[in-house]
């Protein structure tokens, strides 16, 4: 059974309403030797935690959607097909210009259930990365209007945390049901929300890094992704027409493939995010001392050959993301901008969701329409 599906919820439900009826009605019925008697009600006893336990894991998943799959749960979901070294720009030794000129990937895109049917999901292989995964799609009510059939859109690659999926960004934040009206509004421009997978190595965190013979997640993000997008809809592969979001372990990879690729986005918001990887427990990179350090983002700042012409939207509370970004904008130097936002507010689903007026405002005026 799915572990989002209805069958195992329900199936959960109906043990856990026996686990709850079924010491009322044979408790004082249980005979044989006192050690027998003890043996069987502990028995009921731990039966009915399990499934209590159980029925909220499941009832809270199915609405937040932190594992999407067993595989997800377990950690033993395969989704890396290979892990070659790609080099420091993440493209195999090729140019840009011959990945964007290569055969373009066209996809099957299918409607997600649950989620209404403007979020569409698709299996992508990616050619460069050497990552097969899901990617959730989101078009905006102008995307069909015929006033817009000739105009191309701009993008915002959204990142879960860990654990998490795409469909976390959906599910959880709502982020299309609080956008969308505030795009048809005019308050907020048009923007194609796209969320790729991000778990793709059991429950492990890769933080958006390539690390040769383990995974290439920096390139499935800033390269294939976004060139399935540009070869399925009307959007530009400008830098200044895309913007990458993430919250938590996703808000530190949103920031980190901004600045390491200004030519790939202009702007990223970090939601409760961190410069040390470190901070992360289940982070890949910072397993290494070397690629914990290369990997901080002040000193992916300090490194960077030239500083990168990035915006960068950095918001928390003070010790949850707020100082990380007043650690980041006192290192930057123009054309780099960082706004630091302090919130009030924890570190769930909810206080990110209520930010996404604000961010999606600086958005509209930080990334350019095609």
């Amino acid at each position: 059974m799915s572990l989002t599906g209805t069958p195992l919820f329900a199936t959960v439900i109906a043990l856990t309403a026996c686990a709850v009826l079924l010491p009322l009605i044979v408790w004082s019925k249980v005979r044989g030797p006192a050690a027998v008697r003890v043996a069987i009600r502990t028995s009921m006893m731990v039966f009915a935690q399990v499934t209590a336990v159980a029925l909220v894991f499941i009832a809270v998943n199915r609405d937040m959607n932190f594992y999407a799959s067993w595989g997800d749960l377990l950690g033993t979901g395969k989704y890396v097909t290979a892990a070659p070294d790609l080099g420091p720009d993440g493209l195999g030794g090729k140019k840009a210009a011959e990945v964007k000129a290569a055969p373009k990937v066209v996809q099957d895109f299918q409607p997600v259930e649950g989620l209404g049917g403007r979020v569409k999901k698709t299996e992508l292989d990616g050619k460069i990365s050497g990552v097969k995964g899901d990617v959730l799609v989101w078009l905006p009510p102008q995307y069909d209007d015929p006033a817009f059939k000739d105009k191309k859109f701009p993008v915002v690659e959204l990142i879960p945390g860990i654990p998490g999926t795409g469909k976390s960004w959906f599910q959880g934040l709502k982020a299309h049901e609080i956008l969308e009206p505030l795009m048809k509004s005019g308050k907020v421009q048009p923007f194609i929300l796209v969320s790729p997978r991000a778990m793709l190595l059991g429950n492990a965190d890769t933080g958006c890094a390539n690390i040769p013979g383990k995974v290439n997640a920096d390139s499935w993000f800033s390269v294939d992704v976004r060139k399935m997008v540009a070869d399925n809809f009307r959007v530009s592969q400008e830098a200044r027409t895309w913007g990458v979001a993430g919250y938590s372990a996703g808000a530190y990879c949103a920031a980190k493939l901004a600045i390491n690729h200004p030519d790939r986005y202009s702007a990223a918001v970090s939601l409760s995010g961190y410069n040390d990887p470190g901070q992360e427990p289940s982070s890949l990179v910072a397993q290494d001392p070397e690629l914990r350090r290369t990997h901080n983002l002040k000193n992916l700042l300090k490194a960077a050959p030239a500083p990168p012409a990035v915006s960068l939207w950095m918001s928390g509370a003070e010790q949850d993301g707020y100082l990380s970004g007043t650690d980041l904008k006192a290192l930057a130097q123009s054309p780099t901008v960082v706004h630091a936002e302090k919130v009030v507010g924890g570190h769930n689903l909810e206080s990110w969701s209520k930010q996404l007026p604000q961010t999606f405002d600086w958005l509209s005026k930080t990334v350019k329409a095609p």
